[in-house]
């Protein structure tokens, strides 16, 4: 029986390293977001292969974890406004804002910023 991969779940031993996307809050180690750059949003923040980047679009403050395995189909994905997202382990808040450059470069796009450090409608 073939085991299905879970997603972008942080490798065990590894939580001291751990960031959270200040976009879509989700939790990887530092080296994994300038490998690949974060699943949902590398298209707006471009962190793969950016330290500075890295650094200024994740944040070690984060509260509380939550393991999506079915984002699409789940209420507490819909609560945490992340049903659209990859599977995966994501901050249930999340401190800190992105940079004011690239918050102008997402209203630009027609992208409406919510920062993470609330859960609200």
């Amino acid at each position: 029986m073939e085991q299905e991969q879970v997603g972008h779940v942080p490798a065990a031993g590894k939580a001291r390293g751990l960031r959270a996307c200040l976009l879509c809050s989700i939790v990887q180690t530092a080296a994994e977001f300038r490998k690949s750059g974060c699943p949902n949003c590398e298209e707006l923040l471009g962190l793969r292969g950016n330290v500075d980047k890295v650094s200024e679009c994740t944040t070690t403050a984060f509260d509380g974890i939550i393991a999506m395995i079915n984002p699409d189909e789940s209420w507490v994905a819909r609560w945490q406004r992340t049903e659209k997202y990859v599977k995966g382990v994501y901050a249930i808040r999340v401190s800190g804002r992105i940079p004011h450059e690239v918050e102008d470069e997402l209203v630009e796009r027609g992208i409406n910023y919510r920062p993470r450090d609330s859960i609200q409608d």
